[in-house]
């Protein structure tokens, strides 16, 4: 038994669920979700942030009462930043631990894997953060809380090509990751469509590759007004210090996948003056941000909310809202709230479900100054 769910049986005795059954064949004064997430491996922060979000949420709900009467247990299964690991912790999430829903994953291929699994057993999955639109493609029970990067890339070249003036681009992206690979098509299409230029693509494989020079060096003889890197924090940090280090000084910008700390520490003086789009800005003056950023710091001993700790946050008082308007834990009926959701009030902006299940809500472009992650402007949703 992982310390996760071990952690999560303990929860689930003090509320009176007395083990760790869940879905239909839980206690009578529970309800069971599951969350799927990268609790360690190369991309620990964006799990533990999520859960850190998850659990925040989950403890005000219960002390509003629960849902439908019965207080709510969740079970993390640890995926290990692993994708093949993903479909594997859902399928043990749903089998043996019999979750009526599924919350996560973060990351776009982990959520793509996990995806089938939910979609056989008819087990809803809202994913807090996986914003490639292969997501939600795999069924009708397969939802996110989050934008996805047709509208994320279109974002960051707007605003790179309106706000700061450029037009001359080149990218850098991981040819591993359906994510870095779907941003790189979509920031392209928009920069073309605009009028831009893309002058140089240039790919790397993620987790395997630390040396980047070769292809900064080659996009470095382009001459490009800035440089695309559309990864995660995992990388960028690394790309932005040897892009410096060979003499690059035109912008870099990014996704949300560069929001972590790691970014910051890795990347140092180097990612000073980046921008970056993503899903919230702890220093936005939106009372929901602020109240969300002052409960999370008192329940974390002060620590700053990250956007994947407020997404998490707000998927699972969705998922909450969603079991209560369907007034049960039948998979069906999840799946029909989820898919009827209008005007949900997100801490991270207002969420409404589309005809495909993907949330339509801002996003928001920040950049790294004096090491911190700041907000710049809201990009409101075509």
């Amino acid at each position: 038994m992982s310390k996760f769910l071990l952690a999560a049986c303990l929860v689930g005795f003090v509320l009176g669920a007395g083990g760790c059954g869940g879905g239909q064949n839980g206690t009578s004064d529970t309800i069971v979700l599951g969350h799927l997430a990268s609790m360690t491996g190369d991309t620990a922060t964006f799990g533990t942030s999520c859960d850190e979000g998850v659990r925040l949420a989950l403890e005000q709900i219960n002390a509003d009462g629960g849902v439908l009467g019965k207080q709510v247990v969740v079970i993390t299964e640890d995926d290990r930043s692993v994708t093949s690991e993903a479909r594997t912790a859902a399928n043990k999430l749903i089998t043996r631990d019999r979750v009526v829903a599924l919350i996560g994953e973060i990351a776009s291929s982990r959520s793509i894997a996990a995806a089938p699994v939910a979609q056989a057993a008819k087990i809803p999955m809202l994913s807090p953060g996986s914003t490639n639109p292969k997501v939600t493609e795999e069924g009708d029970y397969i939802f996110r809380s989050c934008f996805i990067d047709p509208f994320q890339g279109t974002a960051m070249a707007t605003f790179a090509m309106e706000n700061l003036g450029l037009r001359r681009f080149a990218i850098l992206y991981a040819n591993n990751s359906d994510y870095s690979v779907g941003l790189r098509d979509f920031f392209k299409e928009a920069v073309l469509a605009n009028g831009g230029e893309i002058v140089a693509e240039e790919s790397y494989a993620e987790k395997a590759d630390k040396d980047f020079k070769a292809q900064l060096t080659k996009i470095k003889e382009t001459n490009p007004e800035a440089i695309y890197a559309c990864g995660y924090y995992t990388e960028v940090g690394l790309i932005a210090r040897q892009a410096r280090e060979l003499g690059i000084t035109v912008p870099l910008l990014g996704g949300d996948g560069w929001d972590s700390d790691v970014t910051v520490q890795s990347g140092g003086q180097a990612v000073e003056g980046a921008y970056f789009t993503n899903h919230y800005a702890p220093d936005q003056d939106r009372p929901e941000v602020q109240k969300f950023v002052a409960d999370y710091k008192a329940r974390y001993n002060g620590k700053v909310p990250d956007a994947m700790a407020i997404l998490g946050y707000d998927a699972m008082r969705l998922m909450a809202d969603a079991i209560e308007r369907a007034g049960s834990t039948d998979g069906a009926a999840i799946r029909d709230a989820l898919a009827a959701t209008q005007g949900f009030p997100g801490a991270s902006g207002t969420i409404t479900m589309d005809e495909h299940r993907n949330a339509n809500k801002p996003a928001v472009v920040v950049q790294i100054r004096n090491g911190k992650f700041e907000y710049v402007t809201e990009v409101a949703p075509k």
